[in-house]
């Protein structure tokens, strides 16, 4: 029996947060959604537990040095993908020891899917 992970999309534009949604349900994962720094401290201190992070780092309520030094706290075994143009990444050096690092790609997200996939699929038992 495959097991279901939470994925906490966290990202300030409506449209990337709906978009993702959609796409990581279709890939049957379930989805919380986050737009600013609050809601994903909300999240992650929700008794319900998360198994992985997108995170936009341009959210705004979130100054990213403290929002990852509360996530690690709170969940040291969350795996935080920071999902963001390359070029922005250059101003968050906080973002350095950042599990992983996936690129946007406009309307493809292919590359994050295969990601997640990965990463998830090292923490499912195996069948029994």
């Amino acid at each position: 029996m495959k097991q279901e992970f939470t994925i906490l999309i966290a990202d300030r534009n409506r449209h990337i947060r709906e978009f993702l949604k959609r796409e990581m349900r279709a890939e049957a994962y379930r989805v919380r959604l986050a737009r600013n720094g609050r809601e994903v401290l909300r999240w992650v201190y929700h008794p319900d537990p998360l198994h992985l992070l997108i995170l936009d780092p341009d959210l705004p309520a979130a100054e990213e040095g403290p929002l990852l030094a509360k996530l690690r706290d709170r969940i040291p075994t969350l795996t935080v993908v920071v999902h963001t143009f390359l070029s922005d990444y250059t101003h968050y050096p906080p973002l350095v020891s950042t599990d992983v690092l996936v690129e946007k790609e406009g309307t493809s997200i292919e590359g994050l899917q295969k990601v997640i996939d990965k990463i998830l699929r090292k923490t499912e038992p195996p069948d029994a």
